[in-house]
C-alpha cells in the first residue's frame, strides 16, 4: 500500500524502534512506516489501518510490537478472533499481561461474555498496573451486561477508583460506563448524577457525556446547517410563489388589454 513519503518511519514510538532493530536496516525502515499508518488512521479510518497491519506483519511477524498493532488494528475492525490470536501471540513473545484486559474484551466481541468474566478472575489480573486494573474492571462490567446481569454490573463498577475525586486518563470513561449501566436499571436521577460527574472528568471528549445528559434533560439539538438549508428553501419557495404571482398579473393585465380593444 502507498506511503506518504513525508512518513519516515522515525515517528515511531522508541521501543518499537528499538524492537525493529532486530531486522535488516531496510526493512526495519518499512515495517515502522507501515506501523506510523496504522497509529495515524486506526482511530479515523481504521479499514485502511487493518491493511497497513498486514503489511507490517507479513514483513516482520516475529516483531512482538507488530503483532500488537495487528492485534490492535483487528479490534478496531471487530475482526476480535483475529485480534486475539494476534494479542496471545504478542503476549508469548513478551510475557507481558498488558494486553489482558482487551484479550478478555475480545471474548465478548465473540459472544463469550463468560469467558471475560472468568479472565476477570485470573491471577494476572493482580500483575497489571491500575490502568490496567480499571481497564479489567469495565470489561467485566460489560460482561455482566452482556448477560444481562445489571445489578452485578454496576456493583463491578463501584471502586476506590470511582469514588475518587482525582482526574486520571481513565476516571471519564468509568464515570461514563457506571451512569450508563444505572440508566439501564432504570435509575434516572442517580445516572444523570454520574454522567455529569464524566463530563466534569471528560477533558478530551472521549465520551458523548454531555449528548446524554442533554437527553435526560429533554433538549433537542437542531443542526445548524439544516436550519439554513431550511431557510434558503423557504426564501426560495417564497421568490418562486411572487415571479409565479407576477406572472399571472401580467397575464391578467394583457387579457384586459385586448377585451378594450
Amino acid at each position: 500500500m502507498p506511503i506518504p513519503p513525508e512518513v519516515t518511519g522515525e515517528e515511531i514510538d522508541p521501543d518499537v524502534r528499538q524492537e525493529l532493530m532486530s531486522l535488516p536496516k531496510g526493512l526495519a525502515d518499512d515495517v515502522a512506516r507501515n506501523l506510523v499508518m496504522v497509529a495515524q488512521l486506526i482511530d479515523d479510518e481504521p479499514e485502511k489501518a487493518y491493511e497497513y497491519s498486514r503489511v507490517a506483519l507479513r514483513l516482520a511477524s516475529r516483531v512482538a510490537a507488530v503483532r500488537e498493532a495487528a492485534g490492535f488494528a483487528a479490534y478496531a475492525t471487530q475482526k476480535y478472533s483475529e485480534a486475539l490470536a494476534e494479542f496471545r501471540a504478542a503476549r508469548r513473545m513478551t510475557g507481558s499481561v498488558e494486553l489482558w484486559p482487551v484479550m478478555a474484551d475480545c471474548e465478548r466481541g465473540l459472544g463469550r461474555p463468560e469467558r471475560a468474566l472468568a479472565m476477570a478472575g485470573e491471577p494476572e489480573v493482580q500483575k497489571l498496573d491500575r490502568a490496567g486494573q480499571v481497564e479489567m474492571r469495565l470489561v467485566a462490567a460489560g460482561a455482566r451486561r452482556d448477560m444481562d446481569q445489571l445489578d452485578a454490573a454496576i456493583v463491578t463498577l463501584q471502586s476506590p477508583e470511582l469514588a475518587s475525586s482525582a482526574n486520571h486518563p481513565w476516571t471519564a470513561r468509568l464515570r461514563y460506563a457506571y451512569a450508563d449501566a444505572l440508566l439501564a436499571a432504570g435509575r434516572e436521577q442517580e445516572a444523570r448524577e454520574w454522567f455529569a460527574k464524566a463530563l466534569e472528568a471528560d477533558k478530551d471528549g472521549s465520551t458523548d457525556a454531555s449528548d446524554r445528559l442533554a437527553e435526560l434533560d429533554g433538549v433537542e439539538f437542531v443542526d445548524a446547517f439544516d436550519e439554513s438549508e431550511g431557510a434558503e428553501d423557504d426564501v426560495r419557495n417564497e421568490a418562486l410563489a411572487d415571479d409565479a404571482e407576477d406572472s399571472e398579473d401580467s397575464e391578467d393585465a394583457e387579457g384586459s388589454e385586448g377585451d378594450k380593444s
